[in-house]
C-alpha cells in the first residue's frame, strides 16, 4: 500500500486562526507545529513541501450523468524548492491542470490503493502559488448519492447529497484530503431549476438561506464561502427540492416540503441547545447553526458539517425523544470542528469529547436524570463494543488507534465515542466539574481552528489541570486510558438507580408479563434499556406477547423499532418479517441496516434468504458507504 509517512510537524503542514479571526481566502495562516503522531497514513499529501490553504470550487451539477464537474482552484503554501504538489484522488477525472497565470502544468497519477485511491501529482513551477484543475467526478463517486424522485420523500425532484467523512471527499473535491490540513474554501454551484443547493458554509450575502440567481439556461447559481479553515471532510453539499424554516435567531432547518413541518416541530429546542452549549464551552464561532433533514437514505444519524448539520429523518419521532442527536451534532461545533483530530488514529478526540459534551447539553436542557440514563446506555454500548473488538486486551479498544494499512472507518466504533466520554467523566469526577469545565473551555479556545492529537490533549491536561500533582497523575491514569487497551478500573460507573424500575421489569419478565402499564409512562431511553437488557433468546410466545402489549411492530420511533427487530431476528421471529422488510426498505441509516443484514446473513437457512431478497430491492436506496460494507456480505 502506498501511504504518507511524512511528519505533520512541519511548518507547512497545519494552519490555525484564532476563534474570532476571519482570514481571507488564500491568506497564509500562521502554522501550528505538531508532534510525529499527527502524521496521516490515510493521505498521499506531502504537506511539508506544498500544502493547500484554500479551495475555490466552480461546479455544475448534472443529474443526468450523475456527475459534478467544473474547476477547483487551489491556493498553495509551499517551500521555494518544492517540485510537486500531491493531492488525494479517488476516481474523479482530470481534464487539465494550469497555474494561476493559465500555464499548463504536467500531472500524473501514482499507484492505486483500494482504500485511499491514487496520489494526484502535479509538477510545480518555481513561482506556482495557485493551481487550477478542470475535472469531473464519476457517477460512482463514493461521497455522493444521487437519488431519483421516487427515492425522495416528496417524489417530485431528484436529490444529491454528499458524505465526506472520513476519506470520501477525495472522490469529488481535488485537494489534500487529510483532517490535519485545514483549508478555507468557497464555491459557485450551478444546479437545474427549480432545485436549491446548500453547503456547509454561509451563503454569500444572505444570512440563513442561499443566494440564488435564475439564469436563462434553466439553471440556478448559488454562492458559498467558508472563511474559517476547516478539515476537508467537512466540505458538504446537498441539492434538491428543499425549503427553509427559521427556528430561532440563529437556527433554522432545511427539508423537503413534505418533511419540513414535522422536522421543524421536532427541532424547536435547537436555539436553547446553542445557548446551553455556549454557557458550557464558550462562544459559538460559526455564525448560524442550521440543519438539513435529508432523504431517508442518509447513512448516518447526523453529520456535523459546519453551519449546516446533515440529519437523518429517522430522528423524527413526533415527541422530541431522539433530539439528543441534535445535541451531539451541535457539540461538534466545538469538539471536531474547532479542535479536530489531526489524523484518524485520534478519532476519539472528535467523538469521545462530543459524546461527553452532548450529555452535558442534554443535562442542561432536560435534567440530570435523563443525562444519567443516557450515560448508562452509553456504558452498555461501550461494553458491547469492547466485546465486538475482541475483548479488553484487543488493541482496537485503545483510544489512540493504529489504523495504518486499514481504512480509517474501522476506527468509527463506540470505543471512540463511549470510552472517550468515559475518560472525560473520569477526569471530571477527580478534579470537580467546575475545574474541568474551565479546562474544556480553555482547550477549545487554545486550539480553535486547529488540528489536535492525543499527545497534545494529554500535554494540555498536565499543564492546565494536573500541574505537577503526582497523586492526581497516578489517580487519573491518563496514558493508560489513551494508549492501552480495555477500560481502566478507575472509570466512573453508571448510576445504579438510573434504570432501577426498568431493570426490575427486565428481571420480572416473563413471569410478570410485558410491562404494558409502565411502558406507557417510560421514556424512549427507558424503553430501549428494557429491550436491550432482555435475554437475547426468547420463545415465540413471549415475543408475540411483547409485541401485542407494547406495540413494537407499529412504533414510529426508529430506535425502538430497531431494538425490537434486532431481538426478533435473533430469534427467527417470522411475524416480524413484514416490519423488518418495511424498515430496511424505508431508510438507509447504517447504524440500523448494517447489524440487521449482518445478523440475517449469519443465519444460512432462515436469515440469509431474507437478506438476499430484501437487499436486492433496497440496495439502490443505500449510500455507497453502506453498500460498501453490505456488499462484503455477498448477499
Amino acid at each position: 500500500m502506498i501511504r504518507s509517512l511524512l511528519l505533520a510537524a512541519s511548518v507547512l503542514t497545519l494552519n490555525a486562526a484564532p476563534a474570532a479571526a476571519q482570514p481571507a481566502p488564500g491568506q497564509q495562516i500562521a502554522p501550528v507545529l505538531l508532534t510525529d503522531d499527527a502524521a496521516d497514513p490515510h493521505s498521499f499529501a506531502r504537506p511539508r513541501e506544498a500544502r493547500v490553504s484554500n479551495v475555490a470550487l466552480d461546479l455544475a451539477i448534472d443529474f443526468t450523468r450523475r456527475t459534478v464537474g467544473g474547476t477547483a482552484t487551489l491556493d498553495l503554501v509551499r517551500r521555494s524548492n518544492a517540485r510537486e504538489l500531491v493531492l488525494d484522488r479517488k476516481g474523479y477525472e482530470v481534464h487539465s491542470v494550469a497555474d494561476g497565470a493559465g500555464r499548463k502544468l504536467a500531472f500524473r497519477f501514482g499507484r492505486a490503493d483500494k482504500d485511499l485511491g491514487t496520489p494526484f501529482i502535479i509538477a510545480l513551477r518555481p513561482d506556482t502559488r495557485q493551481v487550477r484543475i478542470d475535472y469531473r467526478s464519476r457517477p460512482d463517486a463514493s461521497a455522493l448519492q444521487w437519488l431519483s424522485p421516487a427515492q425522495t420523500a416528496g417524489k417530485r425532484q431528484p436529490f444529491l447529497f454528499s458524505q465526506g467523512e472520513s476519506i470520501e471527499n477525495r472522490s469529488w473535491v481535488p485537494t489534500q484530503d487529510s483532517p490535519g490540513i485545514r483549508q478555507t474554501w468557497s464555491a459557485r454551484i450551478r444546479v437545474p431549476a427549480p432545485l436549491t443547493a446548500v453547503m456547509s458554509a454561509p451563503a454569500e450575502g444572505v444570512a440563513g438561506s442561499s443566494l440564488q440567481a435564475a439564469l436563462p439556461t434553466g439553471t440556478r447559481t448559488f454562492y458559498f464561502r467558508m472563511d474559517h479553515p476547516v478539515a476537508p471532510y467537512l466540505i458538504a453539499i446537498a441539492v434538491g427540492d428543499i425549503r427553509f424554516q427559521q427556528l430561532g435567531a440563529r437556527t433554522g432547518v432545511w427539508a423537503e416540503p413534505v418533511t419540513l413541518p414535522a422536522a421543524a416541530r421536532e427541532l424547536t429546542d435547537t436555539e436553547q441547545m446553542v445557548d446551553a452549549a455556549e454557557r458550557l464551552f464558550g462562544p459559538y464561532a460559526w455564525g448560524r447553526y442550521d440543519m438539513i433533514v435529508l432523504p431517508p437514505s442518509f447513512p448516518y444519524g447526523g453529520m456535523e458539517n459546519p453551519t449546516l448539520t446533515f440529519l437523518t429523518p429517522t430522528f423524527i419521532a413526533g415527541d422530541k425523544s431522539l433530539v439528543s442527536l441534535i445535541a451531539h451534532e451541535l457539540a461538534h461545533s466545538w469538539s471536531g470542528n474547532l479542535a479536530t483530530n489531526a489524523a484518524w488514529a485520534d478519532f476519539w478526540l472528535n467523538e469521545g469529547t462530543t459524546t461527553y459534551a452532548e450529555r452535558r447539553i442534554v443535562e442542561a436542557l432536560y435534567g440530570p436524570k435523563v443525562a444519567r440514563q443516557q450515560v448508562a446506555l452509553g456504558i452498555d454500548a461501550m461494553g458491547k463494543a469492547v466485546a465486538e473488538a475482541g475483548g479488553p486486551t484487543s488493541a482496537d479498544t485503545r483510544l489512540h488507534l493504529d489504523l495504518t494499512g486499514r481504512h480509517p472507518d474501522e476506527g468509527l466504533t463506540d470505543i471512540a465515542y463511549e470510552k472517550g466520554a468515559a475518560f472525560l467523566r473520569t477526569i471530571e469526577a477527580a478534579v470537580g466539574r467546575e475545574r474541568f469545565d474551565v479546562f474544556m473551555r480553555g482547550w477549545f479556545t487554545r486550539h480553535a481552528f486547529q488540528p489536535v492529537t492525543s499527545a497534545m490533549f494529554l500535554t494540555d491536561l498536565r499543564r492546565q489541570l494536573i500541574r505537577g500533582d503526582q497523586a492526581l497523575e497516578r489517580q487519573l491514569q491518563l496514558d493508560r486510558w489513551v494508549y492501552q487497551p480495555g477500560i481502566p478500573a478507575n472509570a466512573v460507573p453508571p448510576d445504579p438507580q438510573a434504570f432501577a424500575a426498568v431493570d426490575a421489569a427486565v428481571a420480572g419478565f416473563p413471569r410478570s408479563g410485558p410491562p404494558a402499564a409502565a411502558w406507557g409512562q417510560w421514556t424512549t431511553d427507558e424503553r430501549l434499556r428494557f429491550l436491550q437488557r432482555l435475554p437475547r433468546k426468547q420463545p415465540t410466545a413471549q415475543l408475540a406477547a411483547l409485541d401485542r402489549a407494547l406495540g413494537l411492530s407499529t412504533t414510529g420511533n426508529s430506535e425502538l423499532q430497531f431494538a425490537w427487530l434486532d431481538l426478533a431476528v435473533a430469534n427467527r421471529y417470522q411475524p416480524a418479517v413484514p416490519t423488518l422488510e418495511r424498515f430496511l426498505l424505508g431508510q438507509g441509516r447504517g447504524k440500523f441496516v448494517r447489524p440487521l443484514y449482518k445478523a440475517l446473513a449469519a443465519d444460512p437457512t432462515w436469515g440469509r434468504p431474507l437478506a438476499v431478497r430484501i437487499y436486492r430491492q433496497a440496495r439502490p436506496l443505500y449510500h455507497p458507504l453502506v453498500t460498501r460494507d453490505l456488499d462484503a456480505l455477498k448477499l
